[in-house]
């Protein structure tokens, strides 16, 4: 569901990765690596909003390249900030998502904003929110659908306790059969959602 090759980003004189490539069906996978190292430039590659200088990916099948609307609909992806749409309420942005995906806002979705603690702000826009909130809404569109591939930029910054066992237990759920692709330097989150730790060395070694 989740395949990247050869994956190569530069900027100016500096090459930030070379030659990466990872595979996954299913499952939750947790890239834990040094500040700086370029986790959020990798991702925001993966997510189709950053252009590689070499390599490819595919989402759900589809190759980010040659069929990006078809890889993009596979996709949620968590930005760390989450203010993609300023101007955008947290309804408006979900009702988006349940559209761009060819379905309706479910109830199930809205009964994990609940359990997030979101219902009270879905009529603010991002701008008014607190960065815990943007990015429980942000994470509620993994609900959205059946994505296969959910992305995700330090999800657990800025979540309460009661939150983040709730990003758990949907982490664990979603990755009985789709693949959860996240940063993050919390060992003990990356281990209660029972995911793989992996290193930019790991990418970078085939075998």
């Amino acid at each position: 569901m989740l395949r990247f090759d050869n994956l190569c980003k530069r900027y100016g004189g500096r090459t930030i990765f070379h030659g990466l490539h990872y595979s996954a069906s299913a499952g939750c996978v947790a890239l834990n690596d040094e500040s700086g190292s370029g986790k959020s430039t990798l991702l925001g590659i993966l997510a189709g909003e950053i252009e590689a200088d070499a390599g490819e990916v595919w989402l759900g099948g589809h190759s980010l390249r040659t069929a990006p609307l078809a890889a993009k609909s596979a996709l949620t992806y968590v930005p760390e900030d989450c203010l993609t749409y300023p101007l955008e309420t947290g309804r408006e942005f979900l009702e988006r998502v349940a559209a761009q995906r060819q379905t309706a806002l479910e109830n199930h979705t809205l009964e994990l904003a609940d359990r997030l603690g979101v219902t009270p702000h879905l009529e603010k826009r991002f701008e008014q929110m607190s960065f815990g909130t943007r990015k429980k809404i942000f994470l509620t569109s993994a609900s959205v659908g059946a994505p296969t591939v959910v992305i995700a930029d330090e999800p657990g910054g800025g979540l309460d306790a009661a939150a983040r066992a709730v990003l758990v237990d949907l982490f664990k759920q979603l990755g009985q059969d789709r693949v959860v692709f996240f940063t993050s330097y919390d060992a003990a989150f990356t281990q209660a959602c029972e995911a793989k730790s992996i290193s930019f060395a790991d990418l970078a070694t085939r075998g």
